[in-house]
């Protein structure tokens, strides 16, 4: 399995970013095993939570292994603490740099299928509001999104004040990337939002996945999204299992992201001699 470390030029950012790409192209295959398929990769693009970086994945969970074991390409972009959503004053487009640019350039440097059906889009916490949020709006780009944990903090955030001992619960930073609070509901910055004017064009809706665990403080939110959303035609997989806001939750759910995705695996011997 070859783990790379790049800096791409952003246009959407205006700067140099870091992401981290795991692709499954150095297996090797001894005579009589059967013969690797020449075909480009199934594509996971995977979303950090807040304070977190291009590593966190990787360091926190068992992704290159089973990546290795489904054939699956899986790209981790660096998205600092801004939601991935658009901030137009900074030239900050998160939105625009994970569900299209980021697309867009990954599948020019390595052989990716470009097809809808074989690129994903997930996240945890703060990365699973995001890939909701830009797989909703990219829709054209993503088959299957998926949300672990996912920090879908809109509802009432334009109740939100200073007054409050945590700055990830304060207005003042829900306005350095949401902008006016007021305006929210009503945007792209809605998942729900995003989800009723899709379904109501007749949109091809992706797939979704949505996880939380029982003793998160997040799991109303997913109930609510997931009613939400299949409510309005969405074909939504829903998972509550114990466990927290914490790694070995979104360890194991992963996993079971990646058996929901359309994935086969193919032949080969990984490192350690895995598949002999």
């Amino acid at each position: 399995m070859a783990f790379l470390q790049m800096n791409l030029m952003s246009e959407s950012l205006m700067r140099t970013v870091n992401v981290n790409v795991i692709l499954p192209a150095d297996k090797l295959t001894f005579p009589g095993m059967p013969q690797k398929d020449a075909r480009p990769y199934k594509t996971l693009y995977l979303l950090h939570g807040v304070f977190g970086s291009q590593f966190d994945w990787f360091s926190g969970t068992n992704i290159q292994r089973w990546a290795e074991e489904k054939d699956l390409a899986v790209v981790m972009p660096a998205g600092e603490n801004g939601f991935y959503v658009d901030r137009e004053s900074a030239h900050a487009l998160y939105g625009q740099f994970v569900g299209k640019e980021l697309v867009e350039l990954t599948r020019k440097i390595f052989p990716l299928s470009h097809r809808r059906e074989d690129t994903f889009l997930a996240g945890l916490s703060m990365g699973g509001y995001g890939a909701l949020r830009n797989g909703l709006k990219y829709h054209e780009n993503f088959g299957y999104i998926a949300g672990l944990s996912s920090a879908n903090i809109v509802e009432g955030i334009e109740n939100r004040t200073d007054d409050v001992p945590a700055f990830l619960e304060s207005r003042s930073f829900a306005e350095s990337f949401f902008g006016d609070l007021s305006k929210v509901k009503n945007s792209d910055k809605n998942i729900k939002w995003l989800a009723k004017n899709l379904s109501a064009a007749g949109a091809e809706l992706p797939e979704v996945y949505l996880a939380c665990g029982t003793e998160d403080h997040l799991l109303e939110r997913g109930r609510d999204l997931r009613d939400a959303l299949r409510g309005l035609g969405f074909h939504v997989t829903y998972q509550e299992a114990p466990g927290g806001h914490e790694w070995d939750f979104w360890n194991s759910q992963i996993k079971q992201v990646l058996e929901w995705l359309p994935l086969a695996g193919n032949a080969g011997i990984s490192s350690g001699n895995i598949g002999i």
